[in-house]
């Protein structure tokens, strides 16, 4: 009774508190919020199925890049642009699942593949001038329009990532209340001995691959909207890949809040110290990794893993 209450008061803060913040810190609360959607999305491949992919930024580019070019070439609404990224980034994260599954790979094999296919989207992006090639896509119009996904101020941005977060979270939580879930641990544990149980172990992971490319491209969407500019380097880099298996490990992976805990400790590290250490080029970079070895040395099993315990 007690979690849920906090859980309770910490939703009504972040629904009541925005409007009355500075614009700097609404900007934080939304790079939280981004971070721990996409540290969600991340988490029910990498944390429940136990499955590190270092490439999930190329779900996120093909997620920013379709809406975009929906939107630029046909005057799609990135609403629906947002739900043709996704559709077509689960796609690809099948086709790419199931040539790393059905061949065995798994560990640091299976991280450089999804690597690899990151990389390969970038490259085809810097040399593609139908999408804008290395100078990217900006989108022009920025007049108010909530039907293209264009809002007067941030504010609106907030409560839509908010939404986007909080959703992530209840896709986690059913996850790992059903067979999907139990099954994925089971993998992440040993599994060959989940597939002696009568685990489909190939199929299992391919839909953690499609649940986790699914969400991840709606966040590519959100933020080609939110920043109005996206380029291969931005969408398609290692940092967005990163960043979100990140903010699970630290928040806690295979847990239903660890990533968005995660956001929380480790995004206004990185952007208050960014804003007070100004002229040193890379002091706010130290304290940040420094922050990130505390975290992994004392709390190996992060934030919410050190909470169970002390329960």
């Amino acid at each position: 009774m007690a979690a849920e209450a906090l859980g309770g008061l910490a939703l009504g803060v972040l629904l009541a508190a925005p409007p009355f913040l500075p614009p700097y810190f609404l900007e934080i609360l939304i790079s939280v919020m981004l971070v721990g959607y996409l540290g969600a999305a991340w988490n029910i491949l990498g944390g429940y199925a136990g499955q590190f992919s270092f490439g999930h930024a190329a779900y996120f580019g093909i997620g920013a890049y379709t809406s975009t070019l929906l939107f630029l070439r046909l005057g799609v609404s990135p609403w629906l642009g947002m739900l043709a990224g996704g559709v077509l980034a689960a796609a690809f994260g099948l086709a790419a699942g199931y040539l790393s599954f059905r061949y065995g790979l798994r560990g640091p094999y299976f991280s450089l593949v999804t690597l690899a296919f990151a990389e390969m989207l970038r490259v085809i992006a810097v040399n593609t001038k139908a999408v804008g090639s290395s100078l990217g896509l900006v989108i022009p119009n920025r007049e108010p329009a909530p039907v293209n996904f264009i809002f007067a101020g941030k504010l609106p941005y907030y409560y839509v990532i908010l939404v986007m977060a909080l959703g992530a979270v209840w896709i986690t939580r059913v996850v790992s209340r059903s067979k999907l879930g139990y099954s994925l641990l089971a993998i992440r544990e040993n599994e060959d001995a989940a597939e002696a149980s009568g685990v489909d172990a190939l199929g299992m992971k391919l839909r953690a691959m499609a649940i986790s490319a699914f969400l991840t491209a709606l966040g590519g969407t959100f933020y080609a909207q939110y920043f109005a500019y996206i380029d291969p380097t931005i969408t398609f880099g290692p940092s967005v890949s990163i960043q979100s298996l990140l903010q699970a490990i630290v928040g806690g992976a295979g847990t239903v809040l660890g990533p968005v805990i995660g956001a929380f400790v480790l995004t206004p590290v990185s952007e208050l110290s960014r804003a007070a250490i100004r002229g040193r080029a890379g002091v706010d970079v130290m304290l940040y990794g420094l922050v990130l070895i505390l975290v992994i040395s004392f709390l190996p099993q992060g934030i919410m893993g050190w909470v169970r315990r002390r329960r």
